[in-house]
């Protein structure tokens, strides 16, 4: 049996694959969220509520955009009964932003609706897909991830 001699990517190798892989997801989630009738933007946000509520500054700080885009995305969002304005309980003066239970169903709806990622992950078995969680966890959720990096 030959043995399979497998090369060790470059970072930029990496980044590379990363970047077409998250163009890939990105495309899929921008197409779902046009059939809900939303912005990238504005479904974006609702996944970042779905975690917790948020402060309209921590949204920006979130999405990476200034505070006024987030207004107008908040607006259109409040408009359509998927997120609403609450007072933060520890400052009057902080308005928090919660997703209602139609934006759930909504940011649910999106997530259905990605096809080719869906199709993408159901071509992994159960390890691969346990093993690709781990790694994306490591990478971009753990204390020294993209956003904390120094």
């Amino acid at each position: 049996m030959a043995e399979t001699i497998r090369t060790i990517p470059t970072k930029a190798q990496l980044m590379e694959r990363l970047a077409d892989s998250f163009s890939g997801y990105y495309g899929d989630f921008s197409l779902a969220a046009a059939d809900a009738g939303l912005s990238a933007s504005q479904a974006k946000t609702l996944g970042v509520l779905r975690t917790a509520p948020a402060s309209m500054r921590a949204l920006a700080t979130t999405l990476a955009c200034d505070a006024s885009n987030i207004t107008g995305i908040v607006d259109r969002l409040e408009k359509r009964e998927l997120v609403r304005r609450e007072v933060s309980p520890t400052d009057r003066r902080v308005k928090n932003v919660v997703l209602t239970t139609a934006g759930e169903e909504t940011v649910d709806a999106i997530r259905a609706r990605m096809h080719a990622t869906h199709a993408a992950l159901d071509a992994l078995d159960d390890a691969d897909r346990a093993v690709l969680h781990d790694l994306l966890g490591r990478v971009f959720c753990g204390a020294r991830g993209p956003r904390n990096a120094t």
